[in-house]
């Protein structure tokens, strides 16, 4: 066959398909895809054929070759079997350039060569989804391209089998995998007459222990009721004028009822369930910020109000032509910052939850006083969060799960350091009970969009029955979300109060939250100390007489 067959010929187009195919759900060869290649270029042919390799005249244009002929070969000396090579294509068939079929379609290259592109600063990383278009490849050959950049393996970050689809161009860029958080359960927590499991996700032990005893406590003490005070996302856009009185004039022209109706009526034109409650400008030199604030359904609402005040500010710039619009969030809001706006104002949801524990169950069950709960609950909360200089930290550890909760169920993990800002109150009430409650005036939560719609964390939501948007009455499902944070708020408070009141904190964290797994480092390091030589000591006491036998030894182990 002639180099000229060889090449167009149709064993070799089928057998060229056939390899394309295995490369595309290959990362990289290995032993096992050249059998299984080899296997699939001997399928191609209709007749075995023994590789042959000579040294000589070539003798390419023959169809065929006897055995006695190839008895000369060199072939005797490779191992079989070998499937012999075909000749080197001529320029006009060399391959088209990677570059170029990057271009066009770059699911036709290899991972290898899409590996070489990165690796020459070719083509970007972050546009291997659009290009490649399997989303679960790109995120395997970004795997591969960072593990050469970092040289770090990742093998311990799982990727497969997730459904990027939902997560491309939503929730993460320049995906690498996902990480698995544990995830558990406690209650039920007995809210509102209802009882519920709260799924929380964390690595702390003991947290859930804690507030699952704090659970019992509710439930033993006829529950914990919660109330939604006040329902406002905040976006503040930051605008300057030259002159004070163009600042003036602008502060005054808001303030009017009759511009709020119009700024109300264009920001609602963007969105179908956000709902303008009232704009609160403020003066600062020549600059003005003004703070919106509006309902926004079953949804946190960031994005809603965002794009809601910048409507607005067009309008506004249509007004005043001399104004700058700094930036349409001037930290006014304020996102993301534990503030004392948020403290005073709100945003998000304004939650009070309260339960009053009887006496025998402050006893029975926390082993410890009511008299005793409110003294060390007042002094720390109040006293020692104040002496701190905290805004909105007058708890004992509200965050703890307002983070775990948020986790499992898909909110915003950066804005726990507002919506956990709580201030926890312990009375002791005329009948001699203990009486605890929970004010969190900065809940941001929400039941769609964001992270809610993750598997996981949807089926989270689905526990506590407010998945989604509510149908019936928009923004019921977030305000039972944030209810049921603010609730099981109150639980850990009961739970870790007590256990500061009765001394068996650090005894419960060393049984539950005490991991000895990588204390020392990585496995890459140049050494590693043993664990029993830093766990354990060891005394050996000799007899003053050298000649006396005897002595003795004194082991210590786990002494950290």
């Amino acid at each position: 066959m002639t180099t000229d067959d060889w090449a167009n010929s149709e064993r070799i187009t089928v057998l060229r398909v056939e390899f394309s195919e295995l490369l595309r759900k290959s990362a990289a060869y290995s032993d096992e895809l050249l059998d299984e290649l080899i296997v699939k270029v001997v399928k191609c042919f209709p007749e075995p054929r023994t590789a042959h390799f000579s040294i000589g005249e070539d003798n390419s244009g023959e169809e065929s070759q006897s055995d006695d002929s190839r008895k000369s070969s060199v072939c005797s000396e490779i191992p079989k079997p070998v499937v012999a090579t075909p000749p080197t294509p001529s320029s006009e068939e060399t391959l088209q350039n990677p570059l170029e079929i990057y271009k066009t379609d770059a699911s036709r290259l290899s991972d290898d060569a899409l590996l070489e592109l990165l690796e020459s600063k070719t083509i970007k990383h972050r546009d291997l989804e659009q290009k490649v278009g399997d989303l679960e490849r790109a995120v395997k050959i970004r795997r591969r391209y960072i593990e050469n950049r970092t040289r770090s393996p990742l093998a311990e970050i799982p990727f497969e089998g997730y459904n990027y689809e939902i997560v491309n161009r939503a929730c993460c860029e320049n995906v690498i995998g996902f990480t698995p958080i544990p995830t558990g359960v406690v209650g039920p927590l007995l809210l509102n007459g209802e009882a519920i499991h709260v799924p929380m996700a964390t690595t702390e032990g003991t947290l859930l222990a804690s507030t699952n005893r704090g659970c019992r406590v509710i439930m033993d003490s006829g529950g914990v009721e919660a109330f939604v005070l006040q329902d406002a996302m905040t976006r503040a856009p930051m605008v300057h004028f030259q002159e004070l009185s163009e600042a003036v004039k602008f502060v005054k022209f808001i303030e009017d009822p009759r511009n709020f109706r119009v700024c109300k009526q264009k920001f609602e034109s963007t969105t179908k369930f956000g709902k303008l409650l009232k704009i609160e400008p403020k003066l600062v030199e020549t600059k003005v910020l003004l703070r919106f604030s509006a309902s926004t359904g079953d949804a946190m609402g960031m994005n809603m109000v965002s794009k809601g005040a910048d409507e607005v500010m067009k309008y506004l710039k249509a007004q005043f032509p001399a104004m700058d619009v700094l930036t349409v969030s001037g930290n006014y809001c304020a996102d993301k910052k534990a503030t004392e706006i948020n403290w005073m104002k709100g945003r998000g949801k304004t939650v009070v939850a309260s339960c009053t524990i009887p006496e025998k169950v402050v006893t029975n069950v926390l082993k410890t006083t009511v008299e005793r709960m409110v003294e060390v609950g007042q002094n720390k909360c109040l006293l020692g969060s104040s002496m701190a200089g905290t805004i909105g930290g007058w708890n004992c550890h509200a965050a703890n799960i307002v983070a775990a909760i948020f986790l499992a169920t898909g909110q915003d993990a950066a804005q726990v350091v507002s919506s956990s800002m709580c201030l926890t109150t312990w009375t002791k009430t005329a009948n001699g009970d203990l009486r605890v409650t929970c004010n969190m005036n900065c809940v941001e939560v929400g039941t769609v969009g964001g992270g809610t719609f993750l598997p996981s964390q949807k089926a989270a939501l689905q526990m506590l029955k407010c998945s989604g948007g509510s149908r019936v009455e928009p923004g019921r499902n977030s305000k039972q979300l944030a209810q049921v944070i603010c609730g099981t708020v109150v639980a850990g408070e009961i739970s870790l109060l007590a256990a500061l009141c009765t001394h068996t904190l650090v005894s419960s964290h060393m049984t539950f939250n005490r991991s000895k797994l990588n204390l020392y480092g990585t496995d890459n390091e140049k050494e590693t100390p043993k664990e029993e030589d830093l766990y354990t000591t060891t005394l050996r006491i000799q007899p003053k007489n050298p000649g006396r036998k005897g002595g003795m030894e004194i082991r210590c182990d786990h002494i950290l």
